[in-house]
């Protein structure tokens, strides 16, 4: 089993050592720097990881270059900020290995208070029940830790490079038929301030993301479907 980690990365250089360290033995972490100003691609190059440069801004950029950049069998996706445990991937890649799920996502759960800030929790609420309401997913959080099938995640031609991506993801799973399913992950104080979730205003940006991608239409795939060089849909 060959297991990639894609990390998107900025400006995380004070988190970095303790995440690649953390990363399971014989899995290979995939940095994705996405314009740092801290040297935190050199740092994860002397620490062994994967670098790859996206100069697009946009998580979404981040970990979809990471996504066409890996090529093991099982791509995990997990923050690189400190707030969570790469050593608890094997925990999520088990389901989709043995074949009893396609997609596992980890489910946040706060190990103190200020770990998870309340504002950015509401937004995930109301995100994961219009969730419900668009997919029948009874999700309770849509994290950033996952994993799945590479060919599978090129498959389901993942067009959103912002904030949506996270959701495009599951949307469009939900949509192929695939099987996801979720699991307690511990969640950890962040190193540094979140780019995304820091500010309401940030939080703001999120939602507005997400919501736009729940808002499109549902794409029914025949068996037919075919992956392109550039990892999107092919009809």
């Amino acid at each position: 089993m060959t297991v990639d980690v894609v990390l998107p990365c900025l400006d995380e250089a004070e988190a970095l050592p303790w995440v690649l360290a953390r990363v399971p033995a014989g899995w290979r972490a995939i940095v994705v720097d996405n314009g740092s100003t801290d040297g935190s691609p050199d740092l994860a190059a002397e620490l062994g990881a994967t670098v790859v440069h996206e100069p697009r801004r946009g998580f979404g950029a981040a970990s979809h270059a990471g996504l066409l950049a890996a090529d093991a069998e099982f791509v995990c996706f997990c923050d690189c900020d400190a707030s969570l445990d790469p050593g608890l991937l094997p925990g999520l890649v088990a389901p989709v290995a043995d074949g009893s799920a396609d997609l596992v996502l980890g489910r946040r759960r706060p190990t103190r208070r200020g770990a998870w800030p309340v504002h950015a929790r509401a937004g995930n609420l109301a995100l994961a029940r219009l969730l419900r309401r668009r997919t029948g997913l009874r999700l309770r959080d849509l994290g950033p830790m996952r994993a799945a099938r590479r060919e599978g995640l090129l498959g389901l031609g993942l067009t959103d490079r912002r904030s949506g991506y996270p959701l495009q993801m599951v949307v469009r799973a939900a949509d192929a038929g695939w099987r996801v399913r979720e699991t307690d992950v511990p969640y950890l104080p962040r190193a540094g301030r979140s780019k995304v979730t820091g500010t309401w205003k940030g939080t703001w940006q999120a939602v507005h993301d997400m919501r736009t991608v729940l808002d499109e239409p549902a794409i029914v795939r025949g068996p037919e479907a075919a992956v392109s060089p550039e990892g999107g849909f092919r009809p």
